[in-house]
């Protein structure tokens, strides 16, 4: 059995998720685990194997939890060859992190807002709790006590979450090297920005700016992508399949190694 998105949520109904791991949406993770309180809700992930049953995430995450069920069942050279007619990788890496938006909260405290703003201006240079508390006349305790009252986290937790928004933005939109990134952004060296966004976001900077990056149409747009070649021989799909009733007993062999646009 399969659930997708806040499909979740009719197997949790049904007792189905009682005392294992499950996925849903990110958007609905927190509702899912708050009226089922025995369903152990994992919001990082895109899908969840439980054997018999299995929870996806959001819409896309749909097409990653089959693909792996095919590659369960039928093995890597079936759901390889089903990926590459689909036009889709066989496997992405990371999980819901990476997609999850996370807007930058509006601070209603006037004098905390001018030195936050100032922050954001200045990520590249090394920013203390004692420098934020100089710039906003308070001593680093009461600052932080109010910082924390006003925002609903830490200056620490503030900041790094400011980083590493801004590194998404430059990893999506230029071409500038990791390195450079991790300068500009305040991490110093590429090392501590792999480090934070791989534990934050669930994928290291190469691969989310692979996901995301806004490719222009280029030389080849539009044709189907080089994934690596999952051999010769054939997969045999049975014509008898649910949803293969369309195929004609000439066409039940699949060449994995066909270089066509699908």
């Amino acid at each position: 059995m399969v659930s997708q998105c806040t499909g979740a949520f009719v197997l949790a109904q049904a007792g189905l998720l009682d005392g294992q791991r499950a996925a849903t949406h990110w958007k609905y993770a927190g509702e899912l685990a708050a009226r089922f309180p025995a369903v152990d809700v994992d919001p990082a992930v895109l899908y969840v194997d439980n054997g018999q049953v299995l929870t996806g995430a959001g819409t896309a995450a749909g097409v990653d939890t089959l693909l792996h069920l095919v590659r369960r069942e039928w093995g890597a050279a079936a759901a390889n060859s089903l990926a590459r007619e689909m036009v889709v990788p066989p496997h992405r890496n990371g999980g819901q992190a990476q997609f999850i938006d996370a807007p930058v909260a509006r601070c209603q405290d006037d004098l905390l807002g001018v030195v936050l703003e100032w922050a954001r201006a200045h990520l590249a240079e090394e920013i203390t709790v004692e420098l934020l508390a100089r710039r906003a006349l308070m001593s680093p305790r009461s600052f932080a006590r109010r910082f924390k009252a006003t925002t609903g986290t830490t200056p620490h937790a503030w900041l790094l979450g400011q980083r590493l928004a801004a590194a998404e933005a430059l990893l999506e939109d230029g071409d500038a090297p990791v390195e450079e990134i991790a300068r500009l952004v305040g991490f110093g060296t590429a090392a501590g920005l792999r480090d934070q966004f791989t534990r934050r976001r669930g994928v290291s900077p190469r691969a989310y700016r692979q996901t995301f990056r806004a490719a222009g149409p280029g030389p080849g747009a539009g044709t189907a992508p080089a994934w690596p070649s999952v051999g010769a021989a054939p997969v045999q799909l049975h014509r008898n399949w649910p949803g293969a009733g369309g195929v004609r007993g000439d066409e039940t062999a699949v060449q994995p190694g066909l270089d066509q646009p699908a």
